[in-house]
């Protein structure tokens, strides 16, 4: 016979962060006077956390689980917080986001419309343009970079102490998936292919309910770029 030890059940600490999300969105929907539903193309999350600092006098952006979202706002006008909130809820699909703030609306939409961060690609992410790199010497590398450049695909050779292409090489070809190599190799041309974007797809204030076409577009083209 074994001995059972009865303890009580702790609660899981991903419960208590949702709940956490929950009630600080409900919490920001009592302090702002604006809420938009958001969607990005290669999300950093350093560069939005510099956005947030940036904002943090007027703004609250969350980014969670789209059910934990839903549930803040309500999911329909019988549990919503506010009237005409669950309007918002329907567009957090994908990736999406809620932006709270006291910021005037056209302050908000040039934010969106100018905010615009480059970086690096990340393997598996998709090329936005061919990259061939010609046959002959790479003098923007040190004799040291030799063996690390072959180990990324790169047919080299060292010449007299000058790292040389020995034929032609496509680091990438458009349209399609960056591989780990030649994320890395882009990394090391200084090439950023990846530009960090917001889009706004819905916004929502105590008298008025606006959808953002261009948005919504992305949206789902997002949503079918997950499910192919």
């Amino acid at each position: 016979m074994h001995a059972v030890t009865l303890s009580k059940t702790k609660k899981k600490p991903g419960l208590e962060r949702k709940g956490k999300v929950v009630a600080d969105i409900k919490d920001a929907i009592e302090h702002y006077d604006n809420a938009y539903v958001f969607t990005y193309d290669n999300m950093r999350n350093q560069k939005l956390k510099d956005l947030r600092e940036q904002l943090k006098s007027s703004t609250r952006i969350f980014l969670a689980g789209k059910k934990v979202m839903q549930i803040a706002l309500g999911r329909s006008a019988a549990d919503e917080a506010k009237t005409g909130l669950h309007k918002l809820s329907k567009f957090l699909q994908g990736d999406s986001g809620l932006f709270f703030t006291n910021l005037p609306r056209d302050d908000v939409e040039r934010l969106f419309k100018e905010f615009e961060e480059h970086d690096f690609a990340r393997t598996g992410s998709i090329s936005t343009e061919t990259v061939e790199l010609k046959e002959g010497p790479l003098e923007q590398f040190t004799h040291e970079m030799e063996p690390f450049l072959r180990k990324q695909g790169l047919p080299v050779r060292l010449n007299k102490g000058v790292v040389e292409l020995v034929a032609n090489h496509v680091v990438c070809e458009e349209g399609k998936p960056i591989s780990p190599e030649a994320a890395q190799t882009l990394r090391l041309l200084g090439m950023q292919m990846a530009t960090f974007r917001l889009y706004l797809v819905c916004r929502w204030s105590p008298d008025d309910f606006e959808v953002y076409k261009e948005g919504l577009a992305h949206l789902k083209a997002n949503e079918d770029d997950d499910s192919s």
